[in-house]
């Protein structure tokens, strides 16, 4: 049964380990903290920049209920986790479990950050510190989860962006291929829409229950349950856990 289960959620493929998993797990704290972001601290997003720069479109064209300066500032602070990220990538050399498991580690402490934040200012995000505070802190977290992921390459596991995972689900099936192949890539990006669908909805639910600071509870727990799944892992010399 738990293996069974294991299979579902990615676990097994001896070319990735337990990445797949843990990036999965990722993928739904990005639903969690977008929800947070889009609902609650004025329609702007802090993980998918797509989006980000038409909300700033919308914003610097005057449409009511957008911020200019909540995108930009949502824009630069991912800007700067991306950043970080690269500086960890440069760092872990060819090892992608000390890569993600270092990645997962600093986005706790994030998440944290932001979580002890929401509480300082009693969960009023329409203070401008606990506003901007939580943009800035959420973006840096989401912005570094974005370039790890992107450097790990795990197939369709991208984390915070679903084009094209959604266009291959469409578009490889029409196109043909090898059967076997495109039911396994299928189910990959299935997993993955899944995950961040499960997340943009446990968080608008628990945002309109009760608050910014219970969707951030969650996020912080699911990202320490991450981290601790992959602590055993992070010395590991296996083929999987070595890039190229």
């Amino acid at each position: 049964m738990s293996q069974t289960f294991g299979r579902l959620l990615g676990a097994g493929d001896p070319r990735q380990g337990p990445l797949p998993v843990l990036l999965l797990a990722l993928t739904v704290v990005t639903g969690l903290v977008d929800a947070v972001s889009f609902l609650a601290l004025g329609r702007v997003f802090v993980a998918n920049m797509t989006g980000n720069v038409v909300v700033l479109g919308f914003a610097v064209a005057g449409t009511a209920g957008f911020s200019i300066l909540a995108s930009v500032v949502a824009i630069f602070a991912f800007l700067g986790g991306a950043a970080g990220g690269g500086y960890l990538a440069r760092r872990a050399g060819t090892s992608r479990i000390w890569l993600l498991s270092r990645a997962i580690w600093l986005e706790t402490a994030l998440v944290i950050l932001s979580l002890a934040l929401s509480f300082a200012v009693a969960g009023n995000v329409e203070d401008a510190l606990g506003h901007y505070g939580l943009i800035l802190l959420l973006g840096l977290a989401m912005g570094m989860q974005n370039a790890v992921a992107r450097r790990l390459a795990v197939p369709d596991m991208t984390t915070t962006v679903l084009t094209l995972t959604l266009t291959g689900i469409a578009a490889d099936g029409a196109a043909g291929g090898v059967p076997g192949s495109w039911r396994a890539s299928l189910l990959r990006r299935l997993r993955a829409v899944l995950a961040m669908f499960i997340g943009a909805a446990v968080g608008a639910f628990l945002l309109g229950q009760a608050g910014v600071t219970a969707v951030l509870v969650v996020a912080a727990g699911l990202l320490v349950i991450a981290s601790l799944a992959a602590l055993p892992h992070h010395r590991s010399v296996e083929p999987w856990a070595i890039a190229g």
